[in-house]
C-alpha cells in the first residue's frame, strides 16, 4: 500500500496483485475516499503462478481497457512476530534454504512473470512503463554493525535485490523499440516501528542522518512514471539519504 494512495491521488488507477493479506489490503483500500478507492482494485495471487497472473492481467484489461504502467515491488520480507522473521538473520552458512528458494521465486521468478505477462500488452500498445523497486541492499553489503549480536542482514533479500538493476537494464534494451521505458528505483531503509538502537545506528550510516520516511520516495516514482522522464531508460536511480554515497 505504500505508493497505492499516492498513485491513486495523482489520478492513476491502480490494480494491486498480492498473493498474501487481501483482506487487510481491501480494509485499508475501504478505508480511503470514495473518490480514491473506486479506482483500486485488489487481486490475490500467487504471482509465481504464471496462468494465475495472465487471468489476473486479462481482468485488469478487460476493466481498464490499458496497461500503462508496472511497479514491480514484490520481495519476500516477515513481520517481527513470525518464526521466519528471525531465521532471515541467520548465518549465512545456517541460513534455511527454504526461505533462500521462497526469496527468490517471490523477488526474481515473480518479478519476471508478472512484467513477461504485461510486456506482451505494453508491446502492442507501443507504450509503457515499467520501475523495478530496489535496494540499497542491491548496490552494497549489509553493514552488520547497525544488527543486534548474532542477527545479519538476509542474504536472500540481498541477491534478489541485486538481481534487478540488470534485469532493468536488459528489459530497456529488449523493449526500447516498442516505446517502453524500463528503470530501477533503489530505496534506503523506512524507519517502520524497528528497535531504536538499529534506527540510531542505521541513520548514523546515511549522509541526513535519518532513515527514510514512508512518503520520502513518492515523488522519485513519480518521476519515472511519467513523461518527466522520458529521456530515461535502463537506469538505476538511488534514494538513499547518502548511505551509498560514502
Amino acid at each position: 500500500m505504500r505508493y497505492v494512495e499516492f498513485f491513486a491521488t495523482a489520478g492513476a488507477k491502480v490494480a494491486i496483485i498480492d498473493a498474501l493479506g487481501q483482506p487487510k489490503l481491501e480494509q485499508k483500500v475501504h478505508a480511503l475516499p470514495l473518490r480514491l478507492r473506486k479506482n483500486i482494485d485488489v487481486y490475490s495471487q500467487d504471482i509465481t503462478d504464471q496462468e494465475g497472473v495472465r487471468k489476473v492481467i486479462a481482468a485488469v484489461l478487460k476493466r481498464w481497457g490499458r496497461i500503462d504502467a508496472l511497479v514491480n515491488n514484490a520481495a519476500l520480507t516477515y513481520s517481527p512476530a513470525k518464526k521466519e522473521s528471525a531465521e532471515q538473520f541467520s548465518p549465512y552458512e545456517e541460513y534455511p534454504l527454504d526461505l533462500w528458494k521462497a526469496a527468490v521465486d517471490t523477488g526474481l521468478t515473480g518479478t519476471f512473470i508478472v512484467t513477461q505477462v504485461i510486456i506482451r500488452v505494453m508491446k502492442k500498445q507501443r507504450s509503457g512503463v515499467i520501475v523495478n523497486i530496489g535496494s540499497v541492499y542491491g548496490e552494497v553489503a549489509h553493514d552488520s554493525q547497525i544488527y543486534p549480536v548474532g542477527r545479519f542482514g538476509s542474504i536472500a533479500y540481498a541477491v534478489t535485490k541485486g538481481a534487478l538493476p540488470n534485469f532493468t537494464r536488459e528489459l530497456a534494451s529488449y523493449l526500447a523499440r516498442f516505446g517502453v521505458r524500463v528503470n530501477t528505483l533503489t530505496l534506503g531503509g523506512v524507519e517502520n516501528a524497528q528497535d531504536p538502537l538499529f534506527v540510531k545506528k542505521y541513520s548514523e550510516r546515511t549522509m541526513l542522518g535519518r532513515m527514510g520516511e514512508k512518503d520520502d520516495y513518492n515523488g522519485a516514482i513519480l518521476f519515472l512514471l511519467s513523461d518527466a522522464s522520458r529521456y530515461m531508460t535502463g537506469a538505476n536511480l538511488i534514494v538513499d539519504g547518502g548511505w551509498t554515497a560514502w
